[in-house]
């Protein structure tokens, strides 16, 4: 059975047995290990970053499994804060850039008729990887129920030409990649996810403790406000979303977990997969006591079950509590494996790894987090070689 990367990767989201297991990279889709190797990339071109993406895939002979980011979305919703690019007449923007070393911070006061939000958003360029940068929102706009019910009322919605931005983006890189693989695109989510982008982590993981009216309606608003980009990328074409559940992470426990967050994530879910897009949940940290939990998501996918130190992820039993309800995406050390472990390491560590996923179907081999900056290339083929070679059903 002769397959395309493309076909494979499907087969397995829909729950079949390929020819193979899937051998996938996850490289960020601008700057860090792209970097390393085309050091001229302009990160102004975000179209061309992906195509340059696609290149480098392809010389290493994996299947694609190409996440969208960088350029997709206006900052503002994926990296934190409240919308600062526009402006109504109940809505006023004042915003001061101050330059902090190798950082811009953007401190914007929001004024309205029912007071005034304040923010600080950071745009910093590593110092060790020059045109790789870092934004997020560093001072959270929402400290108190009147803030949230201010910005409930008075912020400007997501911009119209949006929707068809993000089908352009999505076509080009579609007919650009072919057969090789498949498209996905992170979401501005889940609902727990995106609000600790308008809340300090302390607060939000207080709050359904301390305040269940407060929590409640901030995590109504959280998918409320997201629901509009949601619908825009499961209507451009995408073959999956990508979902980040890593803030209410594993630390929380099951019983505060089920009670208190699944809920609104499975209706951020249910959302994302009326076009018949298929979902990805992504948990990057403590994950093992809640991939029971995981079952009543109903995403298509959990990933990325990464491995001690930098987790807590077990492969072996992740299969066995899944009992094949989701497909699993993992789980290769991307650090203390592939960056800096010998060939002879990731050799074997590879071969269990798609051994032990392989069992059962519903497994994709990747690598559990973004490749690192400095990552040395012929690791990376040691890694993809032996999953080729052990991947086979």
């Amino acid at each position: 059975m002769n397959m395309t990367s493309r076909d494979r990767l499907l087969k397995v989201l829909d729950g079949e047995i390929p020819d193979r297991v899937p051998v996938c990279l996850f490289i960020h889709d601008e700057g860090n290990f792209l970097t390393q190797i085309y050091p001229d990339l302009d990160p102004g071109d975000p179209v061309g970053c992906k195509r340059k993406l696609i290149d480098l895939q392809r010389d290493f002979g994996v299947d694609l499994l190409i996440r969208l980011l960088h350029g997709v979305y206006p900052d503002w919703i994926v990296y934190g804060g409240v919308n600062i690019d526009e402006q109504t007449e109940n809505w006023e923007v004042l915003t001061e850039d101050v330059e902090e070393k190798n950082s811009t911070v953007k401190k914007s006061k929001i004024r309205t008729p029912d007071g005034t939000l304040e923010q600080e958003f950071t745009i910093s360029e590593s110092l060790e990887v020059p045109g790789t940068y870092w934004m997020a929102c560093t001072k959270k706009p929402v400290k108190t129920v009147k803030d949230l019910e201010i910005l409930i009322k008075h912020e400007p919605p997501m911009s119209k030409h949006f929707p068809d931005k993000v089908k352009s983006i999505v076509s080009e890189v579609k007919k650009y990649l072919g057969s090789d693989g498949i498209t996905s695109i992170w979401a501005p989510g889940a609902a727990f996810n995106h609000a600790s982008c308008l809340i300090e982590l302390n607060d939000i993981y207080s709050l359904f403790l301390i305040d269940i009216p407060f929590y409640e309606k901030m995590m109504e608003f959280c998918i409320k406000r997201t629901l509009p980009f949601l619908k825009a990328i499961v209507n451009s074409g995408i073959d999956t979303a990508s979902i980040g559940g890593n803030v209410p992470g594993g630390f929380l426990g099951k019983e505060n977990y089920e009670k208190y967050v699944l809920p609104y994530e499975k209706r951020y879910i249910k959302n994302a997969k009326e076009k018949g897009v298929k979902t990805i949940y992504h948990n990057c940290g403590e994950i093992m006591a809640l991939a029971e939990s995981y079952k009543q998501l109903g995403s298509d996918v959990i990933e990325p079950f990464s491995p001690p130190p930098n987790g807590d992820g077990n492969l072996k039993e992740a299969k066995r509590i899944s009992g094949g309800m989701y497909t699993i995406i993992g789980n290769i050390d991307q650090v203390n494996v592939l960056k800096d472990g010998t060939p002879q390491d990731i050799k074997r560590i590879t071969r269990e790894t798609v051994e032990t996923g392989k069992t059962g179907g519903k497994f994709i081999l990747q690598t559990a987090d973004y490749l690192e900056y400095g990552t040395p290339v012929d690791n990376i083929k040691s890694y993809v070689e032996t999953g080729l070679e052990f991947g086979s059903y």
